[in-house]
């Protein structure tokens, strides 16, 4: 077996129940433990956050209007304001490291003109790179362990990135939760589809790695 990294995708408050004003996804705050025990499994540990201004193109401030079409470069759908430097929400869960503890980290969205979802590109057309693939592909790592929030959208985007740059996904689905039962059994069609490997337990990823 190669060398494994484990990758933390949004897993802020900010898609938790505990900022209900933002983007709350049933059970977010919930994954912090299964997250650190699937970094237990890997050699490296890489995360990424939010971290959206307020004035940001995207921002709906009526949650009526949100998930509607835009017709921008790199922001497709309309969002309430979310995980904002300098607010609650764009904090990690508790109990994960602060990001300078991880070996790689990635802030996204930070421009007011772009709403990337994956952790691999700042961008919707996969243009400018946030080095996460760099960093992986540096330190000569084949198979990556993903979990966090949302499934149905930076997950599964992050998984289908991965899979083209040709890395081996396992996702943890008892270290994700997602916003809509429809959309996350798409989401895990695609990255089954794609070639990511789903496993729902710890055990499970064990297995995977161990086969």
């Amino acid at each position: 077996m190669g060398i494994v990294a484990s990758l933390d995708i949004d897993a802020q408050k900010g898609f938790s129940p505990l900022c209900p004003n933002e983007l709350p996804v049933a059970g977010g705050d919930e994954i912090a433990a299964a997250l650190n025990a699937q970094a237990a499994l890997a050699s490296l540990r890489a995360g990424s956050k939010d971290a959206h201004p307020r004035n940001a193109a995207w921002v709906v401030t009526d949650p009526a209007g949100m998930l509607l079409p835009l017709d921008l470069p790199n922001a497709d759908l309309t969002w309430p304001a979310h995980c904002v430097p300098g607010t609650p929400g764009f904090e990690l869960l508790d109990g994960l490291p602060a990001p300078i503890d991880y070996d790689f980290f990635i802030w996204k969205g930070v421009e007011p003109d772009l709403h990337p979802y994956g952790a691999c590109f700042h961008d919707l057309a996969e243009r400018r790179s946030t080095g996460l693939i760099e960093f992986l592909l540096a330190r000569d790592v084949d198979t990556v362990l993903v979990g966090g929030l949302a499934t149905d959208y930076c997950v599964k985007t992050s998984v289908l990135q991965l899979r083209r740059a040709g890395f081996r996904v396992i996702v943890h689905l008892d270290a994700c939760r997602g916003i809509a039962p429809e959309t996350v059994a798409q989401a895990r069609t695609q990255m089954i589809e794609a070639g990511a490997e789903l496993a729902q337990t710890l055990t499970h990823v064990q297995q995977l790695l161990d086969a």
